[in-house]
């Protein structure tokens, strides 16, 4: 588990954008489920969710069409949440970071890491934008 002090400005990197943070498997399974539709960031303290993963995702919420609701939660702090998040995301194997689309309780948007990784916040951002046309 990270320490709440380091991880604190990568949460707030996501929350003081609209994302509610997501502590126990109860909540995620609750904001998965709702209907109409929710993204989710897996966030992480790796470079890559810095650079690329977060800066996307607030990027993307710009948008006319966005998801009816944010939600985060944080790999390696909130174990319960991600552990759940991920179970929600079968068949797609557990990354972090990663980003899902659900609508209506189900998946119908994936980027795991190596969507992520090495790719510039604006085509993660774009990549959103067209799931957020089609299904928000």
């Amino acid at each position: 588990m990270y320490p709440a002090e380091l991880v604190k400005p990568m949460r707030e990197d996501l929350t003081k954008f609209g994302f509610e943070e997501l502590h126990t498997a109860e909540a995620v399974e609750n904001a998965l489920t709702k209907q109409g539709t929710t993204l989710i960031v897996v966030n992480s303290v790796c470079g890559c969710a810095a650079a690329n993963a977060r800066p996307g995702a607030r990027m993307s919420i710009q948008n006319a069409k966005r998801p009816t609701n944010l939600v985060t939660v944080f790999a390696g702090v909130d174990k319960e949440a991600v552990d759940k998040a991920r179970e929600l995301m079968i068949p797609f194997p557990p990354s972090s970071p990663c980003m899902a689309l659900f609508k209506d309780g189900e998946l119908v948007h994936m980027l795991e890491r190596h969507h992520i990784e090495g790719r510039p916040a604006e085509v993660i951002s774009e990549n959103l934008i067209d799931a957020y046309n089609e299904y928000c």
